[in-house]
Order: structure tokens, then C-alpha cells, then sequence
């Protein structure tokens, strides 16, 4: 047994240091290294790559480049990553639609939960559920008494079908009882609607949304996530509020199921590095994120990727959310 892990922890190491007479000449990293965001350049989760490819530069020692490949919720991003080397040099950054994938659409070109490994957990990306500032809802409970009064004719906007804050809205319904109907808003104009009244609520993205709420242009009525946002401190989460959902968006970092184990921690050290660096955690906050805090291991990460999945595929489920492609 003794002389079996000492020929697995030798072949781990060989695998990120290299063997023999190419160890001194050949460690991972040796190129490049490529962070593949699955969404458009100046998107919350593209800031982030920025900000950390910035940090990981000096820690790896070699460039680290930002790449966008947007397009079908994330997917498009995704599935390059998910068929790319197992080498560790093609690193998807996404956010959490990739956890409902698996449940809402009909065909992927990849399996989420197979073909990608997490690395690591960037940030939470809690969402608020706002109305406009001229609107007599001035609560989570006066809008849940006004579906009841009123049932099937409120509205409730969303960034697009099966994104995290449709299925935010469809838990709100589910778990309440009520139905707020669903207005997907697949190229922005949520947030002049319900500027405007024309729809009674949205549930959008903090790091787009906190400028409106904090201008008064928007009236913030909730946030999602086990805890209040440090940037809007007297919005109650949707728990506090009676709706015990916790689910939240977020930011992580993916490669190819079958990178080494080595490289993997070996990247998961450098995100962890970077995000505890002076300073990091203020931009983030800033941008409407919320760190991670205490920072996980890629191990972590997997995991409560798993549970987001899980958690997301109920809620999908139960709204009969489905997307032909």
C-alpha cells in the first residue's frame, strides 16, 4: 500500500512539475493560459476575469490572456471549454445559468455536470427584486398581498428565459403561492419598464441594478442569497422577507473533467491568491458581487455546483420551463 501511494503521488507530481530531465524545463504553467468567458466583454463575470488575470500573472508566471465567446446563455462558452485539452490552459469562466442548463434545455452539445470539473468559486451574484419608485408596493409583503388580491395580473420582468432571475421569480410563486406572470426581457429594457410602471416588479442583476437603487430611479423591495448586500445594507433578503429561497447567481471558474487533480489545485490556489488581494474584495462589492468568504477548494466548488444544479432543476421542474434548440 505504501509503495502504491508513493507511485501515485510521484506520477501527480510528474504530471505538474514534469519528469525526469524535463521537471526544471517544463512545469505547469509553460504557456499561456487562458481565461474563456461565456459572456460579452464589460458583463459581470468578464470584470471579474480581468480583475484576476491581472492578480494570476505573477503567481503562475506566465500571461493570462481573456477570451469571449458569448451567445446561448453561456452555452456556446461553455461547450468550447468542455471539449478543449485537459492540460489547464483553457479555463471557462461563467456564471450560474450553467447550473440550469442541464434542466431546462432540451439539447446541449456538452453535459455540464460531466465534461467540466470546478476550480473555483469567484463570487455570488445575488439578484434584486425591485419596483418602481412611484409604485404603492413598498415591500416583499405588500406585493404578496397584492398577487393574492389580484391573482394572474401582476407581472414580474426577468434578463430572459431560464436565467437565474426568471427561476428567482417562478420560486417566489411557487413558494408563496401566488402567480406573478412571467415578462422576459432578452435585450435589456426591464429596468425602463418598471421605471415606468409597465411592469410591477423585475428581478435583475446587482451589479446592473445597485446604481438604479441607490440614484432612486429604482425602489429595491428584496435581495436573494443568505445575506444582505454590504452595499445596500436595509434591503431584507427574500428569506428575512418570508420567502425562504437562497439560491443565488454567481461566478466561477471551470476546466475539462480530466484535467490532473495537480493542476487543478494548482489553479484553484492562484484564484484563491488573487481574490484575497488588496483591495479585491472592495472591487468586488463594487460591481454588485459578494465574495467568497471563507474562500473553498475545487473540491467545494464541485460540490455546491452539484446543489445548484439539484436546487435549480426543482425549481424548472415544477414551472415546467423548458427551451427548444
Amino acid at each position: 500500500m505504501i509503495q502504491r501511494r508513493q507511485i501515485l503521488s510521484g506520477a501527480a507530481a510528474a504530471v505538474l512539475f514534469g519528469a525526469g530531465g524535463a521537471a526544471a524545463e517544463d512545469p505547469y504553467p509553460n504557456r499561456t493560459v487562458t481565461f474563456l468567458v461565456a459572456s460579452s466583454a464589460g458583463s459581470g463575470t468578464d470584470i471579474v476575469a480581468r480583475m484576476l488575470a491581472e492578480k494570476m500573472r505573477d503567481d503562475l508566471g506566465k500571461p493570462v490572456i481573456v477570451e469571449n465567446r458569448p451567445g446561448a446563455a453561456g452555452n456556446i462558452g461553455a461547450a468550447y471549454v468542455a471539449h478543449a485539452p485537459k492540460d489547464g490552459y483553457t479555463i471557462l469562466l461563467t456564471a450560474g445559468a450553467l447550473a440550469i442548463a442541464p434542466s431546462v434545455y432540451e439539447k446541449l452539445s456538452y453535459d455540464p455536470m460531466k465534461d467540466l470539473a470546478g476550480v473555483a468559486w469567484l463570487a455570488t451574484v445575488p439578484l434584486i427584486l425591485v419596483t418602481s419608485p412611484k409604485s404603492s408596493i413598498g415591500s416583499m409583503q405588500e406585493l404578496l398581498a397584492a398577487a393574492k388580491r389580484e391573482p394572474d395580473t401582476l407581472t414580474f420582468g426577468s434578463f430572459g428565459t431560464a436565467t437565474p432571475s426568471h427561476l428567482a421569480g417562478e420560486s417566489i410563486n411557487q413558494m408563496a403561492g401566488i402567480k406573478l406572470r412571467h415578462v422576459p426581457y432578452n435585450r435589456g429594457g426591464a429596468p425602463m419598464d418598471t421605471m415606468s410602471g409597465i411592469i410591477t416588479v423585475s428581478i435583475l442583476d446587482a451589479f446592473s441594478t445597485m446604481p438604479l437603487v441607490q440614484s432612486g430611479d429604482l425602489k429595491a423591495l428584496a435581495v436573494t442569497g443568505p445575506r444582505r448586500l454590504q452595499a445596500l445594507p436595509d434591503i431584507p433578503t427574500l428569506s428575512e422577507a418570508g420567502i425562504p429561497f437562497e439560491t443565488v447567481g454567481w461566478h466561477g471558474a471551470f476546466v475539462p473533467a480530466g484535467t490532473p487533480a495537480p493542476i487543478i489545485e494548482r489553479l484553484n490556489g492562484a484564484f484563491v491568491k488573487a481574490l484575497s488581494s488588496p483591495g479585491m474584495a472592495d472591487r468586488i462589492i463594487a460591481g454588485g458581487s459578494v465574495p467568497i468568504d471563507p474562500p473553498v477548494t475545487a473540491a467545494q466548488w464541485e460540490a455546491q455546483f452539484q446543489r445548484d444544479v439539484a436546487s435549480w432543476a426543482k425549481v424548472a421542474q415544477a414551472a415546467n420551463i423548458k427551451i427548444k434548440n
